[in-house]
């Protein structure tokens, strides 16, 4: 057999290229097969199918990975959490829920899980349906799953996606994607909406694509899988106390909510704290060390997350959603601090790895835990400590600090 790499680029021919991956694609049918997708669905949309070399976050051998631009992790928080694009959000998600206001509350009383999550995640994921979602979704996951970083993974959203063809839920045709192969207008990839599909209308079909109740009603089935705890909040703003150790801000350091007041904890938006909710475990975020809003953040927070991962979309679909209901901004403002390189954060990440401050993955990101660890090592070395990866600590780091 030719090796992938002699194959795609070896004697740089698209016959064999294609060659190549005909190979690749034709060994998927005995797992079509084991799935019930027929041999007619198998061979009609495999036909022609040719794979997309343009997409980011693929891993050719001998060619430079093109990364996929996620704002989550390229714009600060004070682009990312604009207020004036969440301002105008929250006033057409109002609107859509007064529009939708019979179906959203009986997809709440069958599923746990607000009107306002459920708008603020469909503005946050397709602008409430304006994004132009132009890719072949069937030749971005087979692309992904023949070249990708995570093969295993898109090999089984690809079996997945002819499998909602074969079952007939749409058409090839309207089966397009963003360019990670994420479908409809809540963006399910194509085993999730097998998996948390819901067909409101008794026509066989979960139509995330074009059937707003069903797409919603798909992410709350999602939602209340991963444990989305009804009548509870997202998260709520605070300020810390002063002297507040920000090691502490991060997952693995939870108190019940009423623990945290003890502590100093203060709500800041004004909001009421039920009773009820001060024996909620909760942990504290700082998501841009002291240069924005604390928050306490309960389980419902981390049910977001299992949508999307990164902090900062969390942030967006809770304070969207509580804009919707009640349109206040956050108390304190987001400062327009300027961003550490991936490079360098990946750095970061390296010697604060190999000092024994972390256990992560290495991925540039200024995530919950790398954050503590930059102020576990800020208090090792005497350095002033805000869990934040300034100049001061990079440059402390390069010195072999």
């Amino acid at each position: 057999m030719i090796p992938l790499a002699l194959a795609l680029f070896g004697a740089g021919t698209p016959a064999r290229a294609d060659a190549a991956f005909d190979r690749w694609l034709a060994a998927q049918w005995p797992a079509a097969q084991a799935m019930g997708i027929s041999r007619a669905t198998f061979e009609r949309e495999t036909k022609g199918l040719e794979p997309d070399y343009s997409l980011p976050e693929l891993a050719i051998p001998g060619k430079p990975q093109k990364p996929g631009v996620q704002a989550e992790f390229v714009q600060t928080p004070a682009a990312y959490l604009s207020d004036k694009a969440i301002g105008t959000y929250a006033a057409r998600g109002r609107t859509l829920a007064g529009q939708y206001r019979g179906e959203l509350a009986a997809i709440e009383r069958q599923f746990g899980v607000p009107p306002s999550i459920l708008l603020a995640i469909w503005a946050r994921e397709t602008s409430f349906g304006g994004a132009k979602l132009n890719y072949d979704a069937l030749r971005v996951l087979a692309t992904q799953a023949y070249v990708g970083r995570r093969k295993e993974t898109f090999e089984a959203e690809f079996l997945a996606a002819l499998k909602i063809l074969d079952e007939g839920h749409v058409t090839r045709a309207q089966m397009k994607s963003s360019w990670a192969g994420a479908l409809g207008l809540t963006q399910f990839m194509p085993t999730g909406y097998l998996k948390y599909g819901v067909d409101l209308d008794g026509d066989g079909t979960a139509n995330i694509w074009t059937s707003v109740p069903e797409a919603l009603a798909a992410t709350a089935s999602l939602l209340r899988e991963e444990g989305w705890q009804p009548g509870k909040r997202w998260a709520y703003e605070i300020t810390v106390p002063a002297g507040f150790d920000c090691t502490q801000a991060e997952p693995g350091t939870t108190l019940p909510i009423s623990e945290w007041l003890k502590r100093g904890v203060r709500i800041a938006d004004g909001r009421r704290l039920p009773p009820a909710a001060l024996k909620d475990p909760a942990s504290i975020i700082l998501p841009a060390g002291p240069y924005g809003p604390a928050f306490l953040t309960p389980a419902n927070y981390f049910v977001l997350k299992d949508y999307n991962f990164a902090d900062l979309y969390v942030l967006y679909v809770g304070h969207l959603a509580d804009r919707i209901e009640d349109d206040r901004p956050f108390a304190k403002g987001w400062s327009d601090i300027a961003l550490v390189k991936t490079r360098d954060l990946e750095f970061m990440q390296q010697v604060l790895t190999r000092k024994g401050f972390y256990a992560e993955k290495i991925d540039g990101k200024a995530g919950m835990k790398t954050r503590a660890a930059l102020g576990a090592y800020q208090k090792a070395n005497g350095l002033p400590l805000d869990c934040w990866p300034d100049a001061q600590v990079l440059e402390h780091m390069k010195r072999g600090g």
